[in-house]
C-alpha cells in the first residue's frame, strides 16, 4: 500500500537559541499510489508528477487550502513492454524530470516521453531510444536532456529534433557499469556529475571527449543520487545503498584549512581568489580534483541502510532511507 505524502518540516522561525530546531514534522495530507514510486518532483508550486513501477505517470496536486492531494492527471502505461493493452504489460518509469510544462520521463523499456502538463496525450515519445533501461534523465538545456542507462552510457537528446537518435553518446571506459544518476552543474552546463552499480563518481565535460573527465572513488555500494548543490555547486551530494551520504566541497575557501597533501601547511596549488570565475570549472574538471581542492565529509557516518534519495536547497539537506525514515538536515554549511 504504497503513498504520495505532503510533510510539513515545521517553520525555521522555531529555531532555538543555539540554532536547533524544535518544530515537530508534522504530516499534512498523503494519497494511495499504485505501484512502487520510482521518482517525484514538484512540477510547480502545487503538482507533483509522480513516476510508476507500473509503467505510469501520474500529475498530483496538492491544495493547500484544505490540506488534500488529487491525482489530476495520468498518462495511464507511459512505459510499457510488449503493448499498453495487456494487463501485466507495464514496465517501470524510472525517473522524471519537468520543467514547467514539459514533462520528460523514462523506464525500463528504453523509451522516452515528452509530455505537457495540459495535454492528454504525449507531445513526443522516442520509442526504442535505448535498448538497455533508462536509469535517470535530466534536462540540460531547455530543448535538450542527458539520460544514464543500465550499460554505462549517458546521452544527449535534442528535443527539437525529429530523428530518435542521441546527438551525442559518451560511455565509461570498458566495465559497462551501469548509471542510476545524472546531475548537471546548475551554471556550467558543460560539466556533468553521474553515478552508478559500482559506488563511483563520474564528471563528465561535454564539450570534449566522450569518457569522464574524472572517475573518483566513492561509495562501497551502488549510488543512487547525486546532485549538486543548486544554488552553491561547489558542494555536490551523493548517497548510496552503503548507507553514506557523502558531502564534496571544492569551494575556493578551501585553501584556510590545512591541505590532505600537506598537514598543516597551506598548498601551492590552491587557487587565488582572482581565479575565482574558473574555480568551479578547474575544481570539477581538473584530473584529480581530491588532489588539492576536495575536502569530503559522510554526513551519516553510522548509518547502515541504503540512503535511497536526497534533496538539497539552501541550508537544508533531505534524505529518505531503508530506515523508512525521512531526515531533514538543516544546517549544511554551519
Amino acid at each position: 500500500d504504497n503513498r504520495i505524502s505532503i510533510w510539513s518540516a515545521g517553520d525555521l522561525g522555531n529555531a532555538g537559541l543555539n540554532g536547533e530546531y524544535h518544530g515537530e514534522p508534522h504530516l499534512l495530507c498523503d494519497i494511495q499510489h499504485n505501484g512502487d514510486v520510482m521518482d517525484m518532483q514538484f512540477l510547480d508550486q502545487e503538482r507533483i508528477v509522480v513516476a510508476s513501477s507500473t509503467g505510469t505517470v501520474t500529475i498530483f496536486r496538492h491544495h493547500q487550502n484544505n490540506q488534500t492531494l488529487s491525482a489530476n492527471h495520468r498518462w495511464e502505461k507511459a512505459h510499457y513492454h510488449v503493448d499498453q493493452d495487456t494487463s501485466c504489460g507495464g514496465a517501470a518509469c524510472t525517473g522524471v524530470v519537468c520543467n514547467n510544462p514539459e514533462i520528460v520521463t523514462v523506464g525500463e523499456d528504453g523509451r522516452i516521453n515528452l509530455f505537457r502538463a495540459d495535454q492528454k496525450d504525449a507531445v513526443r515519445t522516442i520509442d526504442n531510444a535505448d535498448s538497455s533501461t533508462l536509469h535517470a534523465v535530466t534536462f540540460l538545456r531547455t530543448t535538450e536532456i542527458l539520460t544514464v542507462n543500465s550499460i554505462g552510457q549517458l546521452k544527449i537528446w535534442d528535443l527539437r529534433h525529429q530523428r530518435n537518435e542521441p546527438s551525442q553518446i559518451f560511455s565509461l571506459a570498458g566495465d559497462r557499469v551501469p548509471l542510476h544518476c545524472v546531475d548537471r552543474h546548475p551554471n556550467q552546463q558543460h560539466i556533468v556529475a553521474t553515478g552508478g552499480q559500482d559506488g563511483m563518481l563520474s564528471i563528465w565535460d561535454i564539450r570534449q571527449g566522450t569518457m569522464p573527465v574524472s572517475l573518483l572513488n566513492a561509495h562501497e555500494a551502488e549510488m543512487w543520487e547525486v546532485h549538486f548543490h543548486p544554488s552553491d555547486p561547489d558542494h555536490l551530494f551523493t548517497c548510496s545503498e552503503d548507507g553514506s551520504l557523502w558531502h564534496w566541497d571544492t569551494s575556493t575557501n578551501i585553501s584556510e584549512k590545512p591541505s590532505f597533501l600537506h598537514q598543516g601547511g597551506r598548498s601551492t596549488a590552491y587557487l587565488s581568489h582572482s581565479t575565482i570565475n574558473q574555480s568551479v570549472v578547474s575544481a570539477w574538471l581538473s584530473n584529480d580534483p581530491t588532489k588539492d581542492r576536495m575536502e569530503i565529509t559522510n554526513l551519516i557516518p553510522n548509518q547502515t541502510l541504503s540512503v535511497n534519495s536526497l534533496d538539497v536547497l539552501g541550508p537544508c539537506l533531505v534524505y529518505g532511507t531503508d530506515a523508512e525514515a525521512i531526515y531533514v538536515n538543516r544546517q549544511l554549511f554551519a
